[in-house]
């Protein structure tokens, strides 16, 4: 841990002195063709579930991971504080408003957003979007979603792991001029560069507030590609003071990129092998 917090990635990969605040070390037994170190992180260090079985009936005797404790829900006015410094962002968004954004910018948006993950964006990349993506905010969210009565609400609207989507970014912002990307953990540099030359921007949102987020959100308006699930559906929400931190700018600046090279040069001393 000593070592990890060395590193300088610090919290959600924005830099600082915190970057692991776990480490769980364990002899398992592991087939020979397995990795023998795993590493979870973020929500993936929750997403697990084990049991423990009667080996005599194959019935469940306990299960694993589980707090038994009732979840504590937010009390009304908690979450991310106002303070009147951040960049108030109505959709859609012009070049203009983009070109005046820079890494470490806190933003708010109201207005008009989109989500879209693996299935969306690879159906955008053969197919007419379903909706005017011009000026648009694009999210990287699979939310969570409940139909009572005909309509439907957003329970939970958290950010997804955005890397997954690189193959298609650029593309996606340069065709249909999409002007802001969520999502967390930053992108790379094909989608940098669509940003600099097309105008958009990519903003980081905040890992583990999915309930948080979805009290951002007023109301779906819409939802296209339900076919490929809820959870990959493009739904089309109205937001307001939806907060976000732009950690990739239209100037060709990154966060995450310069944290990994910060973080890669530690590294690589610590890794040199000591005689």
């Amino acid at each position: 841990m000593t070592a990890a917090n060395t590193l300088g990635i610090g919290t959600m990969g924005f830099g600082g002195e915190v970057t692991l605040i776990g480490c769980k070390i364990g002899a398992l037994n592991r087939l020979p063709a397995s990795f023998f170190v795993s590493v979870a992180y973020d929500c993936w260090a929750f997403r697990r579930l084990g049991v423990v079985l009667d080996a005599q009936t194959g019935s469940i005797k306990r299960w694993l991971y589980r707090d038994e404790r009732p979840p504590v829900k937010m009390a009304p006015g908690e979450g991310f504080k106002l303070t009147g410094s951040e960049k108030r962002l109505k959709a859609p968004i012009s070049e203009q408003q983009i070109r005046e954004l820079n890494v470490g910018d806190v933003v708010v948006i109201s207005g008009e957003m989109y989500t879209g993950r693996d299935a969306v964006h690879a159906y955008l990349m053969k197919h007419d979007p379903p909706a005017d993506l011009n000026g648009s905010v694009l999210y990287h969210c699979g939310p969570v979603v409940m139909k009572n009565n005909g309509s439907y609400e957003i329970t939970a609207a958290g950010p997804t792991t955005s890397i997954r989507e690189e193959p298609y970014q650029a593309d996606i912002i340069k065709r249909y001029g999409v002007r802001a990307v969520i999502g967390k953990g930053g992108m790379g540099k094909r989608t940098l560069e669509a940003m600099r030359e097309a105008g958009a921007v990519y903003l980081n949102a905040i890992g583990g507030a999915a309930q948080y987020y979805a009290r951002c959100i007023e109301r779906v308006l819409d939802v296209s590609l339900l076919d490929f699930g809820m959870p990959e559906a493009m739904w089309h929400l109205e937001v307001k003071n939806f907060p976000a931190i732009v950690t990739m700018d239209s100037h060709g600046n990154s966060l995450h990129a310069d944290v990994e090279k910060a973080s890669a040069a530690l590294l690589e001393k610590l890794a040199a092998p000591v005689f």
